[in-house]
């Protein structure tokens, strides 16, 4: 049956099709909707885990189990899962595993534009890359074939393009698979030296393999145009682009297996053309690939640079000569930042931040717009977990000058992830730092993922939850306290309190994300344009519900919540 799908909803029927059995992930934009989709198949268990790292250990268990398992993941977030990665390379597989990575070329979520071929490069892992989702659908099932034919775990690389575009997949049922046996092999599992050193004489073999098996493979394919006027090699959402805007003024060799890449495959198209054109978004490890094998008739970053993503337009004018006119509208459309929520809870506890001067050693999360004017609060952020390992190595550098002055903030998802060890370490190395959980009771930054501390799994079943104040007590930290942001006198005091002791500290700012469906919002406020004398007091929150009017601060009702921190902060009584 066709069906137009989401690449990743494809990727999830892919899964569900080949029979995969066991499904861990951590979200991460924009591989979020691989889990969710898959995870309304009965047949496949699935669930959040704390980490990627997790998430890929225990697809790995799984596989070595005898069932076909899956994690998936952002690109950021299989550096977090690294460490597993590059060992299951050695140990290989039972049944097969496949790996989802999403890279976000543009950076329209991400802190960074890493391209994760290179990952794939240097652990030695088998690398595929679809257009489209049915694509998608396609090549997670042959993951499935080439994990279990090469012994490997095979990696999936999307890009937020082919994640979130639309396209016609034809569904199939599903192939039912039984358990494959397991047999205790401590040569093949257990990687201590001297199995390891056997291991990777069979990593080596089987890269040949693969090359040789990249040759010939359904993955990469030859586009041959009569009316040619050069050769174009290309993969992932680029092949759609190059498609689009050069027609049959090129033949394609579109690569659908980026690691290992073929060698006579490329020679031999490579020799058709006195011009060859490489169109990959981000590094060049095609055009590298080229060098290496001897193919020098080729152009590629030094046309499109390494920066962001690619598009038709960029296409056809670097290559064709051909200028795109963009439309133009007659009004001037300001430019709209993101920013947080109406209502949001983390708010009011930036704004206690700002307000005091403190030092902010930011997480990754929505809470990041703490950074955005006119709050302004953050001074840095890193990675998932760095706000509080980052504090602690602050602190200890600048000594008493600091420890007063600075607070390391991070979300309660994020803190189940990696800010865990961090905290522990500020307990062990005994240092007075003032770490700040900012508990909206969900995963936001996602789209409202439960994480351990929500008491809800994936399927929304109810399930254990981690007591965080009991939980930071038992890491070693004698003050926790927990504040409602929405009340900024409490909440400023604690901060206060909290930078003043000589110890370690812990404040949580609890209050639901705004945007949850069973949170109940008060009345909206509304402004006495008789008592507002325009003092511009309520607009340093930063909330989208309050604009100026005609030198009167006005709030739109159909944003506001009720949360109540701009009448808190009204010295005039304009707010009711």
């Amino acid at each position: 049956m066709k069906k137009l799908m989401l690449g990743n909803e494809a990727f999830a029927r892919g899964l569900y099709e080949a029979g995969c059995k066991i499904v861990s992930s951590y979200p991460g934009t924009p591989s979020t909707e691989i889990t969710e989709e898959v995870a309304k198949y009965d047949e496949v268990y699935a669930e959040w885990a704390p980490n990627e790292k997790v998430a890929m250990e225990t697809a790995l268990g799984a596989s070595i189990a005898g069932a076909r398992s899956f994690c998936g993941m952002k690109h950021v977030g299989l550096n977090v899962a690294a460490d597993p990665l590059y060992t299951a390379a050695y140990t290989g597989v039972n049944a097969g595993m496949v790996i989802a990575v999403a890279d976000d070329q543009g950076m329209h979520s991400s802190q960074n534009e890493q391209d994760s071929r290179h990952h794939a490069i240097a652990s030695k892992v088998p690398m595929i890359e679809p257009s489209d989702s049915g694509e998608c659908k396609e090549f997670v099932k042959l993951a499935f074939e080439i994990s279990e034919n090469f012994d490997t775990p095979v990696i999936v690389r999307m890009s937020t393009r082919v994640a979130h575009s639309q396209s016609i997949v034809d569904t199939e049922d599903r192939q039912e698979l039984e358990l494959k046996e397991y047999t205790k092999t401590p040569q093949k599992y257990v990687m201590m030296p001297a199995f390891a050193k056997g291991r990777h004489v069979f990593v080596e073999e089987r890269t040949q393999k693969l090359t040789e098996y990249a040759e010939t493979s359904p993955l990469n394919r030859v586009e041959i145009s009569e009316t040619a006027e050069f050769g174009v090699i290309t993969n992932g959402a680029a092949y759609q682009y190059v498609k689009e805007a050069l027609g049959d003024k090129a033949s394609v060799l579109k690569l659908g297996m980026v690691n290992p890449m073929p060698v006579k495959l490329i020679q031999d198209f490579a020799a058709k053309y006195d011009r060859i054109i490489i169109v990959e978004e981000l590094d060049g490890i095609i055009e590298s690939h080229c060098r290496n094998i001897g193919v020098n008739n080729i152009e590629g970053k030094s046309i499109f640079g390494y920066i962001g993503e690619i598009n038709q337009s960029v296409i056809a004018e670097k290559l064709l000569g051909e200028k795109k006119e963009s439309v133009s509208l007659d009004e001037n459309i300001p430019m709209r930042p993101p920013v947080m929520c109406a209502g949001c809870p983390h708010r009011g506890l930036f704004y206690c931040l700002k307000k005091l001067g403190v030092t902010v050693s930011g997480d990754i999360g929505c809470y990041t717009l703490g950074a955005a004017a006119p709050l302004n609060a953050i001074d840095t952020t890193i990675c998932m977990g760095a706000s509080i390992s980052g504090l602690h190595g602050f602190n200890k550098a600048r000594g008493a000058e600091a420890e007063h002055k600075s607070v390391a903030v991070i979300g309660d998802s994020t803190f189940m992830h990696s800010g865990m060890t961090g905290l522990v370490n500020i307990a062990y190395n005994n240092s007075n730092s003032t770490v700040i959980i900012l508990d909206n009771s969900i995963t936001g930054m996602t789209g409202h993922q439960q994480n351990p501390t929500t008491g809800k799994n994936l399927k929304g079943d109810p399930a254990a939850a981690i007591n965080l104040e009991e939980l930071c007590k038992a890491i070693g930290i004698k003050r926790v306290r927990v504040v409602d942001p929405y009340h900024l006198a409490e909440t400023e005091t604690a901060i206060k309190e909290e930078l003043a002791a000589d110890e370690a500290s812990v404040i949580i700012s609890r209050r639901p994300c705004a945007l949850l469906k069973y949170v109940k919002h008060n009345a909206p406020f509304k402004v006495n344009s008789d008592k507002c004398i325009d003092c511009k007091a309520c607009m340093k929150l930063g909330c989208p519900a309050i604009s100026i009017r005609n030198k009167k601060a006005v709030i739109d009702h159909t944003q506001c919540v009720g949360c109540g921190i701009c009448k808190e902060q009204c010295k005039f009584g304009a707010i009711e």
